[in-house]
């Protein structure tokens, strides 16, 4: 039976990583969970300088999920490189790093600094607001979909995954831009913009008024957005969004996901990502299946 799936050149032994942000860098989890058997670790987004995030309150729960204003804060990519990434190569895991940025210069200097680090693959969190453009995200217009990842594959020496942002009106346009500009791959979704208020307080629940919903209650929508990209492009898809069983992770992958990231299951359960490796190796065991690749965009 083979769960080995290779996405640019780069293996993994099989198709489950974590979900930027839920993770850490995988020191929070590794007293409960044995990192080498994961495909992948992706880790928390990597800035050029620290980030200190948003105000509190930041997190509110919500029916199915809980909404983040986390901010993307970070310590930064010195950090990083000194800490996080020898603590991982302790793993037989491969390194997704998530790069952000408030402007390309930004995102630029973070995977020109790590061209020559021992990471694997690059994961673009193109869901930052563009302070040159207003505030709107990069991942919001194709035109600058294109014009970040063009710039990002002219400096990179690792493949690099685009990982789209849902709050769109076309997610294939999105995808089909990324593709166009040379992306070895794309990762989706990240959250839903939502919002909460506390009716006692008469108050936003979050500082931020607004944050991103994730959790079950996403995951229709992520499933759906997945399979329109993989209509809609050859590039490898890692699927996101409300994963939080082998079943969950098995509609990704038949609606054309060749890997799958758990994300906010990890609060709850921090032995989900491994839950969901096994329980995928027990469905291709139930069902006959010798190779995982033979699922992958198997509904059309």
């Amino acid at each position: 039976m083979n769960t080995n799936i290779t996405i640019a050149g780069v293996t993994f032994k099989n198709p489950v990583t974590t979900a930027s942000g839920t993770f850490g860098s995988g020191m929070e989890y590794s007293d409960f969970v044995d990192l080498s058997r994961l495909g992948a670790v992706t880790t928390k987004g990597v800035s050029n300088v620290p980030w200190p995030g948003n105000p509190t309150p930041r997190i509110a729960e919500t029916y199915g999920g809980m909404l983040n204003a986390i901010g993307l804060q970070n310590p930064g990519m010195d950090v990083f490189i000194q800490r996080d990434i020898p603590f991982l190569r302790k793993y037989d895991t491969k390194i997704i790093v998530n790069v952000v940025g408030k402007t390309i210069t930004d995102y630029c200097e973070v995977v020109e600094r790590l061209s020559d680090c021992d990471v694997d693959m690059l994961e673009i969190n193109i869901s930052c607001p563009n302070v040159k453009e207003g505030g709107i995200a990069f991942g919001q217009d194709p035109k600058c979909v294109e014009d970040i990842t063009g710039e990002l594959k002219k400096r990179a020496k690792q493949p690099i995954i685009m990982k789209l942002s849902p709050n769109v009106t076309d997610i294939a346009e999105m995808a089909r831009a990324a593709q166009a500009a040379g992306a070895d791959a794309i990762s989706l979704i990240n959250t839903i913009t939502g919002m909460k208020i506390d009716i006692h307080r008469r108050s936003f629940a979050l500082a931020n008024k607004t944050g991103g919903l994730s959790g079950p209650a996403i995951r229709p929508i992520a499933v759906r957005m997945v399979y329109q990209a993989a209509q809609a492009v050859k590039l490898p898809i890692i699927g996101m969004g409300g994963i939080s069983c082998a079943e969950d992770a098995l509609e990704f992958i038949m609606a054309g996901a060749s890997m799958v990231a758990v994300g906010t299951a990890n609060f709850i359960n921090p032995a989900a990502t491994v839950q969901v490796i096994d329980g995928i190796e027990a469905y291709m065991r139930q069902y006959g299946v010798d190779d995982i690749k033979d699922l992958i965009g198997c509904v059309k």
